[in-house]
């Protein structure tokens, strides 16, 4: 018995003239993700991708979960492939959803007839089917409202589908599609979430992290290049940057006012990020920053810190709440790394009693009156790099 994974589009079934663009880099996508899995064969028709395994020794549940986290797919599943005829069908779906079927109470069928030419109509398989799997499952009722177990039959070009397993996609868009971003990646809870749903909308994430050595520890860096790891399961490929930062925190804290420490910190990072992002082509700046949530994060701080920025800046968190962004974290398993107990650089200097309204006039005369342009430059130059790729 024959068995493939049905991929159905997003918001790629939308598009225009440009469709095919978005149906090869989801294609390359999936590719690349389940390529250590064996041989598959991908094929598409009707808003549909089929991945076809070559060896029936492929473990396909792994390569369900795998495209599951893949962005540009509203829904997946495995499917038993049939001949188009009813009696092969029926006769598959006995063996095909047995394990399932004998363990439910309640069932419908629902059916979609793609090729016309299928003598049967879409009620008339189901009624057909459905009364051949209540011979078989005796102890099975229907309920059309509110079923344990949906089986649907698919009858499209060259066969027929039956499956009985919707799977919910990531949504979104393939990643690569939207352009490159460089996220801003502090090891806390909000950044992974936030290059999580850029990434939805199709942007490849790079990402960039600063220590302060010896204020920070080697393990605060290893805890967001485990936050880039588990990322690459919904991102892809993550090129990611470790900024040396100590200097510059040790000259702010040296030549400008204690309350404004935080905010010409972070214009310190965003200057860099951005010099940085250019080089990468990246052509935006991705922050988890969240109105009003820490003193940096009013509209008056942030909008001092965008005044250095010569790119867009995209926070996609920015009227979410703490238990929203918790959620999605634990969702795409970021939540336990997260709150590891290692501090990064954004705690070194926090001042005492910040300030939350400040004028950017007041910020540019603290940060003008001591040169850190040769010290950004210096940062930049000894910035490592390393790629994180999905490697399972």
């Amino acid at each position: 018995m024959k068995e493939i994974i049905l991929v159905k589009y997003g918001e790629i079934a939308l598009k225009g003239l440009n469709k095919n663009t978005f149906e090869d880099m989801l294609t390359k996508n999936i590719k690349r993700r389940i390529k250590s899995l064996g041989k598959f064969v991908c094929t598409r028709a009707q808003s549909t991708l089929y991945i076809t395994p070559e060896d029936d020794s492929t473990d396909l549940q792994e390569a369900v979960n795998r495209i599951s986290k893949i962005f540009g797919i509203a829904a997946l599943c495995r499917a038993c492939v049939c001949e188009k005829d009813f009696s092969d069908i029926r006769e598959k779906s006995y063996e095909y959803l047995s394990e399932i079927l004998t363990y439910a109470k309640t069932f419908k069928v629902t059916a979609k007839r793609s090729d016309k030419a299928f003598p049967m109509k879409s009620p008339e398989i189901c009624m057909e089917l459905g009364g051949a799997l209540l011979e078989k499952f005796p102890h099975l009722t229907v309920d059309v409202k509110n079923p344990e177990v949906t089986v649907t039959v698919e009858i499209r070009d060259t066969n027929a589908y039956i499956h009985a397993e919707n799977i919910k996609g990531a949504g979104g868009l393939p990643v690569g599609s939207s352009g490159k971003a460089m996220l801003l990646l502090s090891g806390g809870i909000d950044s992974p979430v936030a290059g999580w749903m850029m990434a939805k909308r199709g942007v490849h994430i790079a990402a960039i992290h600063y220590v302060s050595p010896p204020y920070t520890s080697d393990r605060a860096q290893l805890k967001v290049e485990q936050l880039c790891e588990k990322l690459t399961d919904y991102c892809g490929g993550i090129a990611f940057y470790c900024v040396p930062f100590t200097e510059l925190q040790e000259a702010i804290k040296d030549n400008c006012p204690e309350e404004f420490f935080t905010i010409i910190m972070r214009r310190l990072m965003m200057e860099i990020a951005q010099r940085i992002a250019a080089d990468d082509g990246c052509l935006a700046l991705i922050t988890g920053e969240s109105v009003g949530q820490v003193a940096s994060q009013t509209m008056a701080a942030i909008g001092c810190t965008d005044a250095v920025c010569r790119m867009p800046v995209f926070r996609p968190l920015i009227g979410m709440d703490k238990t929203e962004i918790i959620e999605i974290a634990r969702k795409i398993d970021t939540f336990e790394t997260s709150t590891l107990p290692y501090e990064d650089c954004c705690t070194v200097f926090t001042p005492k009693h910040p300030k939350v309204r400040p004028l950017l006039a007041d910020i540019e005369k603290a940060q003008n009156s001591f040169d850190f342009e040769p010290l950004i430059k210096k940062a930049v130059e000894n910035t490592e790099m390393k790629v994180f790729n999905f490697s399972r």
